[in-house]
């Protein structure tokens, strides 16, 4: 199919979009929305940048996406992609046989209707029409963390009661284990979709793809002699082993101070956690949060049935002109 024909599908199908819609870009997640769309070009407006909110993309760099992309039978590599080149891939995959597989890191040119990075601005509105609490346990001890906070002036911490400081430490204790946890279930999907180690960016900061390097120490005798063809005596690079050092212990009279420098540091330890306490307390947290929601509702309703009554006293009590008395 000629790009032109493409091209202007594609501008139909961008005319067609409602105005709150959002599209994302693959690579920076980014969030933007279409504000006009001409013969040779669209315009676009990112959401969450303050300097250089309003971008034109032009019509012959999506020609050269075009061609790169249909020339890709398993789907052009967006890591390829020229630096904030993005942008043209999200508005590409608007077109109903243009498709962007994050998980592979590729768009492709596809036989039948796609979905495209378009994020639905209604979506958000539906969600919150509800209260959703998500089953996570930083979640609840989050909100039990907040709760506490609230409660107790941690400001100077010197001035509260031991109490205080026992539920702060290990609600603090808690939150850091499990929130940990998340954060790396969170950074094993992120993984998937950084396809390069520039910065990707979010409201709140950005991350990158990092390359961790570990060392391990290959089999003792092949390190031996490479250290020995390279000139070095062995014994240069032998030491002590400290798991043979701690079996050594075990089976003589030697002690501990004797081959070990021991500094001794105090801390504090989280020894147990009163879990019906907290689920307790928690549950009252979530009734309050639930009467917060029906407030509005709960206070209209009482109003309607005051004045209800008001007006029904009034009949009662009320004087009536030319009323007859038995």
């Amino acid at each position: 199919m000629a790009f032109s024909v493409s091209w202007h599908t594609l501008l139909d199908e961008l005319d067609a979009l409602p105005a709150e819609a959002t599209l994302i870009t693959p690579l920076s997640h980014t969030q933007f929305q279409v504000t006009d769309v001409q013969e040779h070009r669209v315009i676009i407006e990112f959401l969450d940048r303050d300097i250089d909110e309003t971008r034109p993309l032009h019509r012959e760099q999506f020609e050269s996406l075009y061609a790169r992309v249909t020339d890709a039978p398993d789907g052009f590599d967006l890591d390829r992609l020229p630096p904030d080149a993005d942008p043209y891939s999200a508005v590409l995959s608007v077109h109903p046989r243009f498709e962007i597989d994050e998980e592979r890191g590729v768009i492709v040119e596809t036989e039948g209707s796609t979905a495209s990075q378009r994020v639905d601005a209604d979506t958000s509105v539906e969600d919150n029409q509800g209260r959703t609490e998500p089953e996570l346990d930083v979640y609840a001890d989050a909100v039990l963390l907040v709760d506490a906070l609230e409660r107790h002036e941690v400001d100077v911490l010197e001035e509260l009661e031991t109490d205080g400081l026992v539920n702060l430490y290990t609600l603090l204790s808690d939150v850091q284990r499990n929130a940990n946890e998340l954060r790396q279930s969170v950074g094993d999907v992120l993984l998937g979709r950084l396809h390069h180690d520039r910065p990707v960016s979010g409201p709140f900061g950005s991350v990158q793809r990092t390359t961790r390097r570990r060392r391990s120490l290959k089999d003792d005798e092949e390190v031996l002699e490479l250290v020995e063809e390279a000139g070095i005596e062995r014994e240069r690079v032998v030491g002590v082993d400290r798991e043979k050092v701690a079996e050594v212990l075990e089976v003589t009279e030697l002690s501990e101070a004797d081959v070990y420098d021991v500094e001794e540091s105090e801390y504090v330890r989280k020894a147990e956690v009163d879990e019906d306490r907290k689920e307790s307390r928690l549950q009252g947290l979530k009734d309050q949060l639930a009467a917060t929601d029906n407030e509005e509702d709960d206070a209209e309703g009482l109003r309607e049935e005051i004045e209800e009554l008001e007006r029904r006293i009034d009949e009662l009590t009320s004087f009536r002109t030319g009323s007859e008395l038995s």
